[in-house]
């Protein structure tokens, strides 16, 4: 018999990917699912990039490409660093890989010892832990509320380092919450980090432009924090392009270099054509896509205001990204429809049961008291996705 690795055994599958996929079955079965599971904008790429491909391939752009990227690719993600949120990288301090999943799984392959400990404002995105313990490494989680939006603060950083801490991740605006640090917020911060030198900070920046507070804020913008950050981020999000696989760093160069030579043993270089698109996208500036943004604003004040009028549902207003994050731990220890929900999970399930409407527990992302629902679906599928609910819950 096959004996699989302790490595697999040992790691939790996806809980998004996995909601989608039994959502996916639902439907197979006949049922009018909804889905505000996944993390996916319902648009579709915009024209000028998807021409830019297309040109790609009459250019015959077929080959192996470079590890860590086209060098025109790497200026345009310097220029967009500079543009965008005033970060001055060089060539060698770019990779350019197949997604920003790869490109945190590759930071973590080359930064963490067995036994280096990584702290993780909860709630974070997913695979954050689980990547961490592939390599060895010990996940430190600490808890945010819904009432302080799910922000980590300076007091609760300085009493989760350890001598074995070796990083902080984040992201900004977060999934799954959509909290935004400010400028202030993450200096201070990085005021607690000047006293620990050797702790290296990774900073998810994927949902960068869906942001509804204003300018975006970067931890790399801080001298004192600079050579200490990685700063991750890529095409999914903004641009509609989450198939298309490219996601980015900017680092301090030992820490590109190294990730240069994990990538070249594990996928080599990122897809062509993507990489040729995603010239175009970034050296557009963003307004290009701000019309994304805006829906996604409409989205989430409607949302806001469905969920605030059922019972039991305690919201705050997310600053960016697509989602909305409310406890409902209300509903913990009650029976509904013959079933008690005794946890996160529990109630999730029972709304794809019985609402038919796919969300994610909070479990999977740190946080047990919550759900996640994506609000990147039309405003009918919300309506009607809200209605549900209300009626499953009544």
């Amino acid at each position: 018999m096959t004996q699989l690795s302790e490595r697999v055994l040992n790691m939790a599958t996806s809980a998004t990917l996995a909601m989608a996929a039994k959502a996916r079955e639902l439907r197979e079965e006949g049922k009018d699912i909804i889905g505000l599971s996944l993390g996916e904008p319902d648009f579709n790429t915009p024209d000028f990039i998807k021409d830019a491909a297309k040109q790609a391939i009459d250019d015959n752009y077929s080959a192996y490409t470079p590890v860590d990227g086209y060098t025109e690719l790497k200026d345009a993600i310097i220029t967009k660093f500079k543009r965008d949120n005033n970060l001055t990288y060089t060539r060698p301090q770019i990779v350019v890989s197949t997604g920003a999943k790869q490109s945190l799984a590759n930071i973590a392959a080359v930064l963490i010892n067995k036994g280096d400990e990584v702290i993780l404002p909860c709630p974070y995105w997913v695979s954050y832990s689980d990547i961490v313990k592939l390599n060895e490494g010990v996940p430190v989680e600490v808890q945010t509320s819904i009432d302080s939006d799910f922000k980590l603060t300076p007091a609760q950083l300085e009493a989760a380092i350890t001598p074995k801490t070796k990083m902080i991740w984040y992201s900004s605006p977060c999934n799954p919450s959509g909290s935004v640090y400010s400028k202030s917020e993450l200096r201070a911060l990085a005021d607690v980090l000047k006293k620990y030198p050797d702790v290296i900070v990774v900073s998810d920046e994927i949902y960068e432009h869906i942001n509804f507070v204003g300018g975006h804020e970067s931890m790399a913008q801080f001298d004192d924090m600079y050579d200490r950050t990685v700063t991750v981020n890529g095409v999914s999000k903004a641009f509609a392009m989450t198939g298309w696989r490219i996601g980015y760093i900017g680092a301090p160069e030992k820490i590109a270099r190294a990730c240069n030579k994990m990538q070249g043993q594990i996928t080599s270089g990122a897809n062509c054509i993507a990489q040729r698109a995603v010239i175009t996208a970034l050296n557009e500036p963003p307004s290009r896509v701000q019309y994304m943004v805006d829906q996604f604003k409409e989205r989430r004040q409607l949302i806001l205001g469905l969920l605030n009028d059922i019972e039991g549902f305690k919201t705050n207003e997310p600053e960016g990204a697509f989602y909305v994050f409310p406890d409902i731990s209300f509903y913990f220890g009650k029976t509904l429809k013959g079933e008690t929900i005794n946890n996160a999970t529990d109630f999730s399930l029972f709304l794809l049961e019985h609402a038919l409407v796919a969300t994610v527990t909070g479990e999977a992302f740190g946080n047990p008291n919550c759900i996640r629902l994506s609000y990147a679906a039309s405003k009918e599928q919300i309506i009607e996705a809200m209605k549900r609910i209300t009626e499953a819950l009544r």
